[in-house]
């Protein structure tokens, strides 16, 4: 019943994505939506068969062999989790960060930060690693990946109608200001959207990823390192792409409040993992 209910609040939640991306289309009259009608069809099928491509040219990620260290982690973590092998990516930024993509678990790629693989011990990158792979088996990253595209299709919209002279209802050319104020409040609107996504299936995510390790530990000082180290290094990307990422990374366009946040406080990441550790429940699980 869990499962149903949360992949029936999920498909309602990625509707909304849609509609709204539509909404924004019909407020310029019917130009204006054929564009959002196209826009979201296009969107959802670029989002199905190219999210991780997108995703990995966005870092800037490069593909990383068995000669690599983390290649071999990550081939470890799926032989325990009886998981096809995914696509192993470095990406250059400084900023510790991870994330997971793609649209099958026979379709993934994962990606770690240069910044992470030399901040972490091997036993905390494949905490990280862990994590991002429990996306991957959940089959969250489809999700996650369609949901950030349609996102950014809303910010495209907001720059199609400020500066391409879309037409309003009755044909008058429609005011920059309407298109400036699709720009700002539309991806806030797609990020509470996604916020209501990703929340909940990091917490799931946290406990798959400490099952799969055998130990919450290594997850947990990876998550609080990675958090301080955010708050010193920026990581300017699309904020539409945030909620792929293992900690949502701060940047030029930081969200000013919790409420748009797309990972719950680190605090509650850590009390869960840290309780279950204490509980003895992942050796157990491990052994």
């Amino acid at each position: 019943m869990g499962r149903f209910y949360n992949n029936f609040k999920t498909a309602l939640l990625l509707s909304l994505l849609t509609a709204l991306v539509l909404w924004i289309g019909s407020l310029f009259g019917t130009g204006g939506l054929y564009i959002a009608l196209v826009m979201a069809a296009v969107m959802n099928f670029v989002s199905f068969f190219f999210s991780d491509k997108i995703a990995i040219m966005a870092m800037r990620a490069q593909e990383v062999g068995p000669e690599h260290e983390l290649y071999g982690i990550v081939q470890g973590l799926v032989r325990r989790a009886e998981l096809p092998m995914p696509r192993v990516y470095v990406a250059p930024h400084d900023a510790p960060n991870a994330f997971a993509t793609g649209r099958s678990p026979t379709h993934a790629a994962v990606c770690a930060t240069e910044g992470l693989l030399r901040m972490l011990s091997r036993e905390e990158i494949a905490g990280v690693m862990a994590h991002e792979l429990a996306h991957v088996k959940h089959r969250d990253i489809l999700i996650q990946s369609v949901a950030t595209t349609i996102g950014g299709a809303i910010s495209m919209l907001g720059y199609v109608f400020m500066f391409g002279g879309g037409r309003s209802r009755d044909g008058e050319g429609v005011n920059p200001l309407a298109g400036l104020a699709v720009l700002i409040l539309g991806p806030l609107a797609a990020g509470l959207i996604q916020a209501a996504v990703s929340r909940s299936r990091e917490f799931d995510a946290d406990r798959g990823g400490a099952e799969m390790l055998g130990s919450a530990m290594p997850l947990a000082t990876a998550l609080e390192k990675i958090h301080l180290a955010s708050q010193r290094i920026p990581m300017d990307v699309n904020p539409a792409f945030n909620s792929l990422f293992i900690a949502e990374p701060r940047n030029t366009f930081e969200r000013a409040m919790h409420l748009f946040a797309t990972h719950p406080p680190l605090e509650q990441r850590l009390m869960k993992l840290i309780g279950r550790e204490s509980t003895g429940t992942f050796e157990r699980r491990a052994a």
